[in-house]
């Protein structure tokens, strides 16, 4: 743990050296969503590639770059393009970012993605309020020695996706006019999309939509001591709801089409998180 907490370390010092002041709130944005990204004012942007220890994105609809700026007058951390465990990375580097913006000072974290919709209720274009997820990626990134600078050994994770920040969204969400569905998110490993019988599966154990990202994220900055809240974008239904094929083409080209809504919600959640 010296080491990880020496690299965690090097890259906030790094960080710190070139911005001039300390974000507060945190933003993970998922495939086709970084557009986001391009609303901060006062913007410094720090590509992946120059902070020390750092991974880097390899998928289509995610930059690679931090930006560091202002929305709505608030100072945010956003990550245009997260890394993922299919990618080859080990899980600790999957979230390695999320312990830097702890470092750096951030406790509340707003995560999206873009999602399949298990839900025969949902459409593509749904947006959805995480409220709990199952992990079926067969893996945790806190297993081995404890990063006791973040946290506990054991984290409780009962209010992982923050029932404070939930409320708070819903009626943020009613007040534009946004509908916003609220559900259980599966994750799994990937990159090869889920089967049939998959998705009947997750249905049946009660996950509503699912991905390949979120919840090693939202584990370690739970452990973290972050407040959190999850936004699916459900860019397609998952395999078998429709006879049709799934491709990444239609999650980047869905969520285009609902970046507008996307953006005018988390833009008032900042404001009034």
């Amino acid at each position: 743990m010296n080491e990880l907490n020496k690299k965690i370390s090097e890259a906030q010092l790094f960080i710190e050296n070139n911005i001039s002041e300390k974000p507060e709130i945190g933003l993970i944005l998922g495939s086709g969503l970084g557009v986001l990204g391009d609303k901060a004012e006062k913007q410094n942007i720090i590509e992946y590639a120059n902070i020390p220890n750092f991974p880097v994105s390899t998928i289509e609809g995610h930059k690679g770059r931090f930006i560091f700026g202002e929305i709505s007058g608030r100072k945010v951390a956003i990550m245009q393009g997260r890394f993922h465990y299919y990618e080859g990375y080990d899980m600790k580097e999957v979230v390695f970012p999320v312990w830097v913006m702890r470092s750096l000072g951030i406790d509340k974290l707003i995560v999206t993605n873009a999602a399949g919709g298990i839900n025969t209720y949902y459409k593509p274009g749904d947006l959805m309020l995480i409220k709990d997820h199952i992990n079926f990626m067969g893996k945790n990134p806190l297993i081995g020695p404890n990063l006791s600078s973040m946290g506990t050994r054991f984290p409780d994770m009962s209010n992982a996706y923050s029932n404070r920040l939930r409320d708070l969204i819903k009626k943020i969400s009613y007040k534009l006019n946004i509908s916003i569905r609220e559900g259980v998110y599966a994750s799994m490993t990937g990159p090869a999309y889920e089967t049939p019988a998959e998705i009947k599966m997750l249905r049946i154990m009660g996950a509503d939509a699912v991905g390949m990202s979120t919840v090693p994220e939202v584990i370690a900055a739970n452990h973290a001591g972050m407040e959190i809240a999850g936004i699916s974008c459900i860019t397609n239904m998952a395999a078998g709801v429709l006879d049709k094929p799934l491709s990444h083409d239609e999650v980047i080209r869905t969520a285009d089409e609902v970046k507008d809504k996307f953006i005018k919600l988390v833009i008032s959640i900042i404001s009034e998180i």
